[in-house]
């Protein structure tokens, strides 16, 4: 008998379509237990878009409203829940880009209206802010039950204006006035929980809520969204079995795959990894391994943030951090490596408890390469050869042990890039290199430690390793004669491959690369 093929929700964010649908449900219900029995009233969790905050909210919304009959199977049906039904307010801010100054007030009388008409509360005229105050008060004097406020993206119209000053400050002043009823009102609500991006500092939604309970960095919450390793072995057997069948590998193999390209996610100080669920729910349905979340966008103000406070790209995507920094984002000043944290382009590798600090790093080959790819042309802009052209011969040069040919790409490539937008530094010019050269897709390695220095670029093939030392402003010879005399290729001498010292030049005042010399050892 044929196996009925597994329907997967992908863009799927309502919890009754899912479970009536017939589609897969990872079950997260346990963690509706776990605020239950936290006794808050108030919640907060951000996590990366696409991460599945949409549908957790969902849940929540049906689980308040009493509809037993969605939860039968799932961990919260098996709990002394009485099932009452609440009066919830479902405040969706995931509808508009907010590109304009009154599109938040579109999406707010339409479900205000919405909500007055359900509890029959009289409509007021006056701002937003008072009006939800009054659907508040209403709902809960109508059905004699506290209200549940879902608030989906709390923070969109302010992650899609920051580099908008104007849009910024009436969407600030907005919500922070709309939030403040969290707090006048807290004798008729029941639940609070928000969920967005960023945790942004000074807004009011948490400077008035001084008993909000972020559980961002909670380690009880640390997989109520995404799909853990045993999660997906216990859902997904089916989906891992014919992507292998398809690629013609086997099971483990194909579970290997899914680990190096979607796995890696680590929000809090427990170590428990978490798949992003977009993607791999995407890559299951499609049996194919592509880069399914970067498709749906990339930040732009993150590329200009690192561009404006001139970063040294290496040092961010393998940086140390404190909880406080990644916490909240300055809204006037973001942070860039809050921004890559929250917005899911670094992740938490390492804890260490002693001092404090966490470690952090890309999280897969899937967010590497569609960071990489969207950060070069802020760094290189060229109209001779597509990037894509140039990676397919840097790559073949490198296997098939051309370093000559490599070098020469890589200068034609330099030679190309608009005169106004060529690299104004040395920094620069290390960013750049740097991502073409992980975009190559081979074993790469930067700034490798050596015990008499660090190695600048390190490429190995099956039967070739290249040792590349990168200078600014000092010849190609010198650049070598620091490989030499730093004995880089020392720690190699055991291994029977073909090594390659290359020292490269770039020069400022023509802004290329100059000049190479090649040593084969």
């Amino acid at each position: 008998m044929k196996e009925e093929r597994v329907k997967y929700p992908i863009g799927e964010q309502d919890f009754r379509n899912v479970r009536e649908g017939g589609y897969l449900y990872v079950d997260k219900t346990r963690f509706i237990e776990t605020i239950l029995s936290g006794g808050g009233k108030y919640y907060f969790l951000a996590r990366p878009r696409r991460f599945g905050k949409s549908l957790f909210l969902s849940t929540l919304q049906y689980f308040f409203e009493g509809r037993r009959e969605l939860f039968r199977g799932l961990y919260i049906d098996t709990t002394d829940w009485t099932w009452e039904s609440y009066p919830v307010l479902h405040l969706d801010l995931n509808r508009e880009r907010y590109a304009e100054p009154g599109l938040l007030d579109h999406v707010l009388d339409n479900l205000f209206r919405k909500w007055e008409e359900k509890y029959g509360i009289e409509y007021i005229a006056g701002d937003y802010s008072s009006r939800f105050s009054n659907i508040i008060e209403g709902a809960h004097r109508k059905t004699g039950k506290q209200v549940v406020v879902l608030v989906d993206e709390y923070d969109k119209p302010l992650v899609g204006n920051l580099n908008k000053d104007d849009n910024f400050e009436h969407y600030r002043q907005k919500l922070a006035a709309l939030y403040s009823n969290f707090k006048s009102s807290a004798e008729h609500l029941r639940l609070v929980f928000l969920t967005g991006v960023s945790r942004f500092s000074k807004l009011s939604v948490f400077s008035d809520l001084n008993n909000i309970n972020d559980i961002t960095f909670d380690n009880a919450f640390a997989d109520v969204c995404g799909i853990t390793g045993e999660e997906l072995l216990t859902n997904c057997t089916q989906g891992i079995r014919r992507l292998a069948e398809d690629m013609e590998i086997d099971f483990k193999e194909g579970l290997a795959l899914l680990k190096e390209n979607y796995d890696g996610y680590r929000f809090t100080k427990k170590e428990s990894e978490i798949y992003n669920p977009w993607s791999l729910l995407n890559c299951l349905d499609k049996s194919e391994i592509n880069n399914y979340w970067n498709e749906t966008g990339f930040p732009t103000l993150i590329a200009e943030s690192l561009k404006r406070i001139n970063a040294n790209l290496k040092d961010f995507f393998d940086s140390y951090t404190t909880e406080s920094d990644l916490k909240g984002l300055d809204l006037l000043n973001p942070n860039p490596t809050a921004l890559l944290f929250q917005t899911g382009y670094l992740t938490i590798k390492h804890y260490n408890s002693k001092v404090k600090v966490f470690q952090l790093g890309i999280p897969n080959n899937e967010v590497k390469e569609g960071l990489f790819k969207a950060l070069l042309p802020y760094y290189v802009t060229t109209q001779r050869q597509p990037v894509k052209n140039l990676i397919t011969t840097l790559v073949m040069a490198f296997i098939l042990g051309d370093p000559e040919k490599a070098m020469k790409s890589l200068q034609t490539y330099f030679a190309g890039i608009d005169y106004a937008l060529k690299m104004e530094n040395e920094n620069n010019f290390h960013n750049a290199f740097f991502l073409l050269i992980d975009l190559i897709g081979l074993e790469t390695q930067a700034e490798s430690h050596t015990s008499d220095g660090s190695i600048d670029i390190e490429i190995k093939t099956e039967d070739y390793i290249y040792i590349i030392e990168l200078k600014y402003d000092h010849t190609a010879g010198e650049a070598l004669r620091q490989i030499e005399d730093k004995r880089y290729s020392r720690k190699y001498q055991s291994d029977s491959r073909k090594i390659f010292e290359i020292g490269v030049e770039f020069s400022s005042k023509t802004r290329c690369i100059e000049e190479w010399k090649i040593k084969e050892i």
